[in-house]
């Protein structure tokens, strides 16, 4: 099921995509925590694209072993890309979380005459607690994609390109 889309592996395609939106994602989420004025506007996609980051790193884990399994040559030169992408998939897993919290947990007021979009504080302290595990998970989340990319990139084209 995630060998494949089409004539190219899946993992080929996923991973451009993981390398756009997993930070999109934390910067997002980021604002969201620190910008206590743009909570009304990014409270929807804090919490659909820390879901969406959940997913996007399911499939790029499952379609990279589908992808070794299916060249088992390739396993020892991908050893620490994958590695580091077990490690970055339950960084998605606890930012997806912590995506949720925010959306329920953080407050903030809407500059609509309106007033919609505005979320009362709970409690102070909680809020800043929340604020601060949005910050560090997304912090992880960003330098983890970096990290696991490297390592993929390198298996794939150390000693390829010239000098």
């Amino acid at each position: 099921m995630f060998e494949r889309f089409g004539d190219l592996p899946l993992h080929v395609l996923v991973i451009h995509a993981a390398v756009v939106v997993l930070p999109v994602s934390a910067l997002t989420a980021i604002v969201f925590a620190v910008w206590a004025r743009s909570r009304w506007l990014l409270r929807w996609p804090t919490l659909l694209l820390g879901l969406g980051t959940l997913v996007l790193a399911y499939v790029a884990k499952q379609s990279g072993e589908a992808f070794v399994a299916a060249v088992p040559s390739l396993e020892k030169a991908v050893q620490l890309h994958e590695d580091r992408g077990n490690l970055l998939f339950w960084y998605c897993l606890v930012f997806a979380v912590v995506a949720v919290a925010a959306f329920l947990l953080l407050g903030g007021s809407s500059p609509l005459a309106t007033g919609k979009g505005a979320k009362a504080t709970k409690s102070k302290p909680l809020e800043l607690v929340t604020s601060a595990a949005v910050v560090v998970i997304g912090v992880l989340v960003i330098w983890q994609t970096i990290r696991t990319g490297d390592a993929g990139a390198k298996a794939v084209w150390d000693g390829q390109l010239p000098k």
